[in-house]
């Protein structure tokens, strides 16, 4: 129960306030609440006694979660965008305010509180990040969604960095705002625990989705699978995040809280694969000094992954194919049947069509294990999250290195969207993490990166920064500025130029 006093009560009082209710004569009646949370049912108690008259005021914050509508404030100097949002946020149930600028916001901040804060990264006076600052300076833990534009992901991936609770890219879709806007404020509901606390602090996410609209369609079609007991087929190239995939399909399941199995077919021997997926009993075969579980057993209520499953031998996969037609395995050795409850998900690197066609998988399998197909796009297909992940794989290289990098410079981050990226987002995080180790300052540029992305031919168009494009220099000052929280060093060390310099053309366009 949150309570507050509407007299000065004294703390040995305030200690003693159960006992005193009990002592003393309390009539109750509803009055307005006054803990600035909202229009929750407040109740004021009046106790008498021989001292004079008391009151203080109990405020019951599960009654405001229960009847209380979640406030939003909208902050975007786009009118016509901002009443858009606040029109459709309503019908969704929202109570919505807008504010056209950062000064307007911090006002209304300051007279009453919201339930989470959506502001767009660039507005008339300060950007959302200086606006997030000042809110996190305050000791306001609001969740903050930042709106921004696809060129500006690297920003945005800072701002996540300074404590946004998300972002989302221009032009907004409707349903994935929505999705983000209940998941921050729900997050924000449950308090965690000192150790789940520690946890959340100390594990870092070990993926990201994506922005870009291949990321989009295919976790749209995860989220739609995953609920189902279908057994899923995982086409992709090597490197492209097919076991994070399966991790997904796991986690969003009702399979959730059972073991999630993953056997990497390629890597096991041929003589030695039934016994990892049916297990064996002791003295079976050579070798078999102990029992062993096998996967099925292991994963049995959970998932079973299966990388790489063209690599089966043809005698294994009758075998596969057995035990999830008659959900029955039998550990080699053994003759007692054990009954398992395993939810199949499968990747391949090939065209398991023309396995079938050369005679070395077998197609009843390949129909079982195919109830529904994912196909992961290469990195190559999906531009817009090159940065995004970049920045990604350098959180994570900074941790395990023991670094301290911003981020990538002009150069990098333009090689780094140019090259084709053969090996997809393993070779990424592998040439992100080499960088970080051999980086002298504290942003990465294109020499760190290594020979494979300067071998690549940069255009003209894109190579210099004095570009004479006034729209285009003035844009990557301002970026360069958002990255660097203001620090005009830091800038014109990321843009490669000097302060004097920087100074200069941001006089020159009015850049405050």
């Amino acid at each position: 129960m949150y309570q507050i006093t509407a007299l000065e009560y004294q703390k040995n009082e305030l200690k003693n306030e159960v006992k005193l209710r009990k002592r003393s004569r309390i009539f109750a009646k509803k009055t307005k609440c006054f803990c600035k949370r909202g229009h929750c049912f407040s109740t004021y108690y009046h106790k008498l006694n021989p001292l004079g008259q008391q009151g203080f005021f109990i405020c019951n914050i599960p009654d405001k979660k229960k009847y209380m509508t979640p406030s939003i404030l909208i902050i975007e100097d786009d009118l016509t965008f901002a009443t858009m949002l606040k029109t459709w946020l309503g019908k969704k149930g929202f109570e919505v305010d807008t504010a056209g600028s950062s000064s307007r916001a911090k006002k209304q901040l300051s007279t009453r509180s919201y339930d989470l804060i959506l502001s767009d990264l660039r507005l008339p006076d300060q950007d959302g990040i200086h606006l997030l600052a000042w809110l996190r300076s305050q000791s306001c833990t609001t969740p903050f969604i930042i709106m921004t534009s696809y060129a500006e992901i690297q920003t945005a991936v800072q701002a996540i960095k300074q404590g946004a609770s998300d972002y989302i890219a221009k032009p907004v879709q409707p349903d994935e705002l929505l999705k983000k806007i209940k998941e921050a404020i729900q997050k924000s509901e449950v308090p965690d625990t000192p150790s789940e606390a520690h946890i959340e602090k100390n594990t870092p996410q070990s993926f990201l989705e994506g922005e870009s609209e291949a990321a989009h369609q295919l976790f749209s079609y995860v989220r739609l699978v995953a609920p189902t007991q279908m057994s899923v087929l995982i086409n992709g190239a090597s490197g492209t995040g097919k076991e994070y995939v399966a991790h997904r399909i796991h986690e969003l399941s009702k399979r959730n809280g059972k073991p999630f199995i993953a056997i990497d077919c390629g890597s096991i021997p041929k003589d030695l694969a039934a016994s990892e997926f049916f297990g064996h009993i002791k003295g079976s075969f050579t070798g078999a000094l102990n029992d062993k579980v096998g996967a099925f057993e292991e994963a049995n209520g959970g998932t079973l992954f299966l990388d790489e499953i063209g690599n089966l031998s043809y005698e294994v996969q009758v075998q596969l194919l057995r035990a999830l037609q008659e959900r029955r395995i039998r550990r080699i050795g053994s003759t007692k049947e054990i009954e398992v409850d395993v939810r199949l998900v499968s990747a391949t690197n090939e065209n398991l069509k023309e396995v079938i066609a050369k005679g070395t998988f077998r197609e009843d399998l390949y129909h079982r294990i195919n109830e529904f197909t994912l196909r992961m796009p290469d990195l190559k297909e999906r531009p817009e999250d090159i940065l995004l992940f970049a920045n990604f794989f350098l959180d994570q290289a900074n941790r395990e290195l023991e670094r301290t990098l911003i981020g990538f410079d002009a150069a990098a981050s333009e090689a780094l969207q140019c090259y084709s990226w053969p090996g997809n987002l393993r070779q990424l995080k592998n040439i992100v993490k080499r960088a970080t180790l051999l980086a002298r300052g504290e942003f990465i540029t294109v020499h760190d990166l290594g020979e494979e992305i300067l071998a690549q031919p940069v255009s003209p168009a894109t190579s210099s920064f004095a570009l004479h494009d006034e729209e285009a220099e003035k844009k990557r000052i301002m970026n360069a500025l958002q990255q660097t929280g203001n620090n005009k060093t830091k800038a014109a060390l990321l843009l490669g130029i000097d302060r004097k310099t920087l100074y200069n053309k941001m006089k020159l366009y009015n850049i405050g």
